[in-house]
């Protein structure tokens, strides 16, 4: 397995998403619960003297089980917080978002559609309504600090910092600096005055203004002009930059933009509730001219569509690996195809180490991150990338994770059927496989259908008693019985487990659990259900 940071000897450092002022963000993986996981590294700067560590030790857990608190959907939750052995550098691990950034969204050409703006901010009102009854306030809300992820829902990030770093003084550091961005800081935060929820309502008129028109509210040419602008000047309306605004829109984002806190709406449920009528309803379509950026998650769906399904398995985008038709071979210098060659023999041995672990969505993640350039270098109907396919699936399927594992197999039978027949041993297998996540999937009658398929063709080449028809026996009859075909399933059980004792012995494992499983049904008919046939 290759060398990695690892910290509190679970959590692993792969990559580094993103470089801020504050810290850095990774994308790691917890090696305990084999998940994905975000780690934001703070920096030591913000660790300013012994005093603060001190006091950091004293309180971070504390604080990071607050912002935990915040049980909200549009926040990332907070698994863990980890302070360094130096007390120089605090980790905090968190749910790991596959989101686009509102800074995406945000172009002075091209500003926003109102109802892709208006569900932004209804959607970060609803967050903060969460927050500010804890009470946490964010105080550093900004285009930055919000993803919205692949099915619209909006995520506000950084509640974690604004908790673990506040004092009483709402001072960041012994220097005197302000907690916040100076483009989204509300007049009490440049003064360096108490902050309340007002606060955070400040900075969303700021960020609800920046959707609507494409650009920030102010645009001073330094961090001490721009703060001067965020207490003295008065900001333009909407309507004067963009007249398709309703009016009463624009009023309120005045409204959240009042220089006195006590002027601002109450709270964010007056907000949301004036956002309200901008919103679409549900079973609305959107219109033509309500298009947002291209490829990015429309944030208004989940208004249109309220607690819609996923989309069901098989459809919508195909995920990686899942393509129909095989690529050309291309052609590869010999050097670089052995090269290649040795890189899926490290990345095996890695993905071995990891299942060994039972660490299987990583062990899916180590195997993907190859099978694009080895897909590209040697063909996608290649023998080695194929091997690489079959371990991302295996490692989904072992991680739960039947619904990516489904096409998976699925593609993977076509491509093995082309290169090497369709009652290859590997095509079976992996038709088999798939009619098993149908089956976990609850798709049973369709899962029957496929173990049978394989049954027929195992049968013919191997017999009835061979590994794989024994093992395909054994589901059919367990499916059954998850359908409540009782009788089918004794039928099928019965003398799978007749073959079992003569060939494995009656105290071979599979053997007894056929027989178990046997007696339970012997019960369920003697019992009379045997008329519901």
């Amino acid at each position: 397995m290759p060398d990695v940071r690892r910290i509190a000897e679970r959590y692993e450092l792969l990559e580094r998403f993103s470089h801020g002022g504050m810290g850095d963000v990774w994308r790691g993986y917890d090696a305990v619960l084999d998940r994905p996981v975000a780690v934001k590294l703070i920096r030591p700067q913000a660790v300013t003297s012994p005093h603060m560590a001190q006091e950091l030790e004293k309180r971070f857990r504390r604080e990071a089980r607050i912002t935990a608190r915040i049980r909200h959907p549009g926040v990332p939750q907070v698994y863990d917080a980890v302070l360094g052995e130096s007390y120089e550098q605090l980790f905090l691990v968190m749910e790991l978002v596959d989101g686009v950034p509102l800074t995406a969204y945000v172009h002075p050409d091209r500003p926003l559609p109102v109802s892709w703006a208006v569900a932004v901010a209804a959607q970060v009102a609803t967050v903060l309504s969460y927050a500010h009854d804890v009470p946490v306030v964010h105080r550093d809300l900004k285009p930055g600090n919000v993803l919205v992820a692949r099915d619209g829902t909006v995520k506000v990030l950084d509640f974690g910092i604004a908790a673990i770093l506040r004092t009483d003084v709402t001072k960041l550091t012994s220097t005197g600096s302000p907690l916040g961005t100076h483009q989204y800081m509300a007049p009490e935060q440049v003064r360096g005055g108490r902050v309340t929820p007002r606060t955070d309502l400040y900075a969303l008129g700021c960020v609800l203004h920046e959707l609507l028109c494409g650009r920030p509210l102010f645009a001073g040419n330094s961090e001490f002009q721009l703060m001067t602008q965020h207490v003295n000047a008065a900001p333009t309306p909407l309507r004067q930059l963009r007249v398709d605004v309703p009016e009463a829109l624009e009023e309120l984002v005045l409204d959240l933009l009042r220089k006195a806190p006590e002027a601002r709406p109450a709270d964010v449920q007056e907000v949301y509730e004036r956002l309200r009528p901008f919103l679409p309803a549900p079973g609305e379509e959107p219109a033509s001219e309500e298009a947002g950026p291209a490829g990015a998650p429309d944030p208004t769906g989940i208004f249109r569509r309220p607690y819609a399904p996923r989309s069901r398995a098989g459809t919508g985008s195909v995920r990686p690996g899942a393509a129909a038709a095989p690529d050309a071979p291309p052609v590869v210098p010999a050097a670089e195809r052995e090269a290649l060659r040795e890189q899926i023999r490290e990345v095996h041995e890695h993905y071995l180490a990891l299942m060994e672990e039972e660490r299987y969505a990583q062990a899916a993640e180590v195997v993907d991150e190859l099978i694009g350039p080895a897909a590209r270098a040697l063909g996608s109907d290649n023998k080695a990338v194929l091997r690489l396919r079959s371990w991302r699936a295996v490692s989904r399927q072992l991680a739960g994770d039947h619904r990516a594992a489904l096409p998976e197999f699925e593609a993977l039978a076509d491509a093995f059927a082309r290169v090497s027949g369709p009652s290859s041993e590997d095509a079976l297998n992996s038709r088999a496989q798939a009619a098993r996540c149908r089956g976990e999937l609850g798709q049973v009658t369709e899962a029957l259908a496929g173990l049978n398929d394989v049954l027929d063709v195992v049968r013919a080449v191997d017999g009835d008693v061979s590994e794989d028809a024994v093992e395909l026996r054994r589901d059919i009859g367990m499916l059954l019985l998850a359908q409540g075909r009782t009788r089918d399933a004794f039928d099928v059980l019965d003398p799978l487990h007749a073959d079992l004792c003569l060939v494995f012995g009656p105290d071979d494992e599979l053997t007894t659990e056929v027989a178990e499983t046997l007696a339970v049904i012997r019960l369920d008919l003697d019992g009379g259900s045997r008329s519901t046939l």
